[in-house]
């Protein structure tokens, strides 16, 4: 059986870098940290391709912490979506992600490759 990772998706808001004031965090579970991706909207099933910018890893308390200020003064962040998911990360961070996402109102296919990622329906 394939190991189960945990995801989840975090709305940042008041973030001083970010213009709009609000984008969200991906997540992916990588051994003792996560993965993360700053995306600007939520992806949705067999949605847009969506700007993926891949940026610093983030501790594994961000999967279970239910909302907190971010250190530095940065904003404040809060999961509005997590799970698991099924399937391996490749050992080179830039190597094309397909991993199958499961939460409590969804299933799909995440895919992230050339700083775009979408989520479709699995088959």
């Amino acid at each position: 059986m394939a190991k189960k990772n945990r995801w989840v998706l975090l709305e940042h808001m008041k973030s001083p870098n970010d213009p709009s004031g609000r984008h969200f965090d991906l997540l992916l579970e990588d051994g003792v940290e996560c993965r993360s991706w700053r995306l600007d909207k939520i992806p949705t099933l067999d949605g847009q391709l969506l700007k993926a910018v891949q940026i610093s890893a983030h501790k594994l308390e961000w999967l279970e912490i239910e909302g907190r200020f971010v250190s530095g003064g940065r904003g404040w962040a809060q999961p509005i979506k997590k799970g698991f998911f099924l399937g391996s990360l490749p050992a080179d961070l830039a190597a094309p992600i397909d991993v199958e996402l499961h939460g409590s109102d969804l299933v799909g296919i995440l895919a992230i490759r050339n700083g775009l990622c979408n989520l479709r329906s699995s088959l």
